[in-house]
């Protein structure tokens, strides 16, 4: 069984070390370090109860801690004030004055860490103290409002009274911290990289409520949830960093966000020639003809059905055979099915916006690792058709399956034009091959991910949901938090190369603890070691990109 012992040293000093019985004898697990000071006994004897309670060092069996001998400890001469010196004639027991007690510890070297990316992101000119350790505690451990002050505590803050945080989410929403915030998280984001190519995705956050109103409904969800929602848009850059974020009604379709957030973020800022990338659900022919009528570039995903016709021409001179990694670039109908690409022709059409006014330029590729994945997948989704029409399964009709007269049938011809397809994923823009080669447009597509993960972050990390809160003042508060503390978690990451969890993991067992002793406390900083302080340069660090 493990044990703390207390042991004193051949220079006088306690050491203070974890120690275990095996076979009858002691064996030392770690030496947690030496004493000079009650204080610094104080802050040794912490650090060694936090080892034991560490779940990363496996669990100890504590056992009764022996007693040795200790002796009293003399303060050095450099902390004055501490310990005074006893009256002549009168010393304290064992020459000392009074015990030294840890009357608390808490995680304030990781607040600091966070407050200075929090101020590096110039977020310190809104002047709200309050809200920036709203944000701090949302980043390290997201809970309720009532619940924050607790987080803020163990952060080494001294909290604000729950009135006064619910004062300063009504103040963030007559202050436009949002706007503010926007601003400068694009200077940010132009100064350490670029915004000509920004990434834009959808999610539903839903509510804890039983009835709808103006702006929680219930609508598609990606969960397949029946709760009141909301739909969140949110636009970041290359790297995942947050640029704009907006919400609408829970039942508002995913491509009628898209034009909003985007003309918002454009008349913030002003800024020209952008290129606005999002998947196949902005797919519509209103959001890209208003994106091209305003002046934006885009680079949006295709949808698998539109291969048949954009890829007419490939099929009839070349069939179906395909090379790992072949592109084909081409055009596509803006509406409808009529094509400006004549299958007659084997060559494919170089779009051009004036020569073919009623087309988009489409990039097609083939990966035979998707054709494997996709294989599989279809395998999967025949054999269910053929289980539901066998009566094998109870289920609504699944893909693949045709109902004539009563009587379910496998569809044949559907089922062969799939199998036809797999292995291609499709691109739509408007940007000419002499500006952008067909490469690039997939390459940047594929930065995609960056968006995706920063929604998974605010849905996991930061958990943006499931939301309690009622108004709609409330819920802008909210995700005004909820993109502030975006925008600090993807710089912190961006710094570390690490992932936030594994930052927060880290850093947050490093304890501050503070001594009371004769009438007076001091706060002592915890030991760090090496690479956990090489974490905390690096968030410290002078390199701002994110």
């Amino acid at each position: 069984m493990a044990f703390i012992r207390r042991v004193r040293t051949a220079s006088g000093a306690t050491a203070v070390q974890i120690a275990q019985y095996a076979r009858g004898r002691q064996r030392i697990v770690k030496h947690v370090g030496s004493a000079h000071t009650e204080a610094e006994l104080g802050v040794l004897m912490e650090q060694a109860r936090a080892l034991l309670e560490d779940p990363s060092q496996g669990v100890f069996e504590l056992g009764v801690e022996p007693s040795p001998r200790v002796v009293g400890l003399v303060p050095p001469p450099s902390v004055p004030g501490l310990f005074p010196p006893a009256s002549e004639g009168t010393p304290g027991p064992g020459g000392r004055d009074g015990v030294g007690r840890v009357v608390g510890t808490d995680s304030r070297v990781l607040f600091e860490a966070l407050a200075g990316v929090y101020a590096s992101l110039g977020f310190d000119a809104l002047g709200d103290e309050v809200f920036r350790d709203l944000v701090i505690a949302r980043v390290v451990e997201p809970t309720s409002l009532l619940d924050a002050g607790r987080v803020l505590t163990d952060l080494g803050r001294v909290p604000a009274s729950y009135a006064t945080m619910k004062r300063t989410l009504g103040r963030a929403g007559v202050g436009k911290y949002r706007d503010q915030l926007a601003t400068l998280c694009f200077t940010h984001a132009l100064n350490s990289g670029d915004v000509s190519l920004c990434l834009y995705d959808v999610t539903t956050l839903y509510f804890e409520a039983e009835k709808e109103d103006d702006l929680r409904k219930v609508g598609y969800s990606k969960e397949r949830r029946v709760d009141p929602q909301i739909v969140v848009g949110l636009l970041v850059d290359r790297r995942g960093f947050p640029l704009e974020i907006g919400c609408f009604e829970g039942n508002k379709a995913e491509t009628k966000t898209i034009i909003p957030i985007i003309k918002q973020f454009h008349a913030r800022h002003g800024i020209e020639n952008m290129v606005v990338v999002a998947d196949a659900g902005m797919l519509s022919a209103t959001n890209l003809r208003e994106l091209d009528e305003a002046g934006f570039s885009f680079i949006v995903g295709s949808r698998l059905t539109k291969a048949p016709i954009d890829l007419e021409s490939h099929f009839r001179w070349h069939g179906d055979a395909f090379t790992d990694g072949q592109v084909i670039d081409t055009i596509t109908p803006k509406t409808g099915h009529r094509s400006e690409n004549s299958r007659m022709v084997r060559a494919e059409p170089v779009w051009d916006p004036t020569t073919h006014a009623g087309s988009w330029r489409a990039v097609w590729v083939y990966s035979r690792k998707r054709a494997a994945r996709d294989g599989h997948t279809l395998t999967a989704q025949e054999n269910r058709a053929r289980a539901v029409i066998a009566g094998e399964k109870a289920t609504r009709t699944p893909r693949f399956v045709t109902v004539s007269n009563g009587a379910r049938s496998l569809d044949e011809a559907a089922l062969a034009r799939a199998h036809k397809l797999v292995g291609l994923k499709g691109y739509v823009t408007n940007i000419p091959a002499t500006l952008m080669p067909a490469g690039e447009v997939i390459s940047n597509y594929h930065d995609l991910w960056h968006v995706e993960q920063s929604f998974r972050m605010s849905k996991t990390d930061l958990a943006a949901r499931p939301m309690f809160v009622r108004t709609k003042d409330a819920i802008d508060a909210h995700l005004t938090i909820v993109f502030t503390a975006l925008a600090v978690s993807r710089t912190v990451q961006a710094r570390t190369g690490l992932a936030l969890r594994n930052v927060l993991r880290q850093l947050r067992p490093l304890r501050s603890a503070t001594i009371a002793i004769n009438g007076t406390t001091q706060t002592f900083a915890p030991a760090i070691p090496a690479e956990k302080q090489t974490i905390l340069n690096a968030i410290h660090g002078a390199n701002l990109t994110h």
